[in-house]
């Protein structure tokens, strides 16, 4: 069975109408990113980082799958698909896709401040102050922000090195490390760019842009795929 891995970003969850990390005045909902995700604004001010991640789960669980995701979550019926995504969102998942891979972690689920290792599914949208983990310290959000490692990388490489074609859906390929994976995908494996911003990426063989947001593009390319490895469309 061939393998499709899909790199998507910020696009693809913004065109389920859910605000996108970096607006054009470097600003998350009105918020400074310095100030709600890194590891120096959480010390500095806990319960305003609660409360910005509290209405975020809030607009997510409101959010529902796009065209988008849907497509993706389509390809399994003839393809091994991985996703691996840089939004911390379950769109993907209740779109139907059954491997994603979050590689700034996962915004329904809460850890320990202290203890990475303590990660707990969450029963509501909403971490307080003072709640705490099995040890006795403050829950954050299970989020990579700024400055953190990204402890899921090596795995993304991993099913990178292993694809039969890449799809890049909705990121600017701006955010590292995320960005350099695509230096992993094999030179003979077809890479289908979706964006109507045309990512920068340095030319080589079977590179395709399809300059369209990520609900119209995606379904095309998955068509594309199937015809080109031999399914009936």
């Amino acid at each position: 069975m061939k393998k499709i891995v899909a790199l998507t970003g910020a696009g693809i969850s913004a065109e389920s109408g859910l605000a996108t990390f970096r607006a054009s005045d470097g600003l998350w909902e009105n918020h400074r990113i310095e100030d709600v995700a890194t590891p120096e604004g959480w010390a500095k001010n806990p319960a305003l980082v609660l409360d910005f991640y509290n209405q975020r789960r809030a607009a997510a669980r409101a959010a529902q799958p796009n065209a988008g995701h849907l497509a993706l979550a389509g390809l399994e019926d003839q393809f091994e698909v991985v996703v691996i995504t840089q939004n911390v969102d379950d769109l993907h998942e209740r779109a139907g896709s059954s491997r994603v891979l979050h590689l700034h972690g996962k915004l329904f689920e809460s850890r320990s401040s202290r203890h990475e290792q303590l990660v707990y599914p969450m029963s509501s949208d909403r971490i307080e102050l003072g709640e705490n983990c099995e040890k006795g310290h403050q829950l954050r959000p299970n989020i990579v922000w700024f400055g953190e490692a990204v402890p899921m990388m090596e795995v993304a490489m991993e099913e990178v090195e292993t694809a039969d074609a890449l799809l890049i859906v909705g990121t600017s390929l701006q955010v590292y490390p995320a960005a350099g994976l695509v230096d992993y995908v094999p030179r003979n494996a077809p890479i289908y760019i979706i964006d109507p911003g045309r990512p920068p990426l340095s030319a080589r063989p079977r590179l395709h842009f399809i300059t369209e947001p990520a609900t119209t593009g995606t379904p095309h390319v998955a068509e594309q795929l199937r015809q080109l490895f031999g399914f009936d469309v």
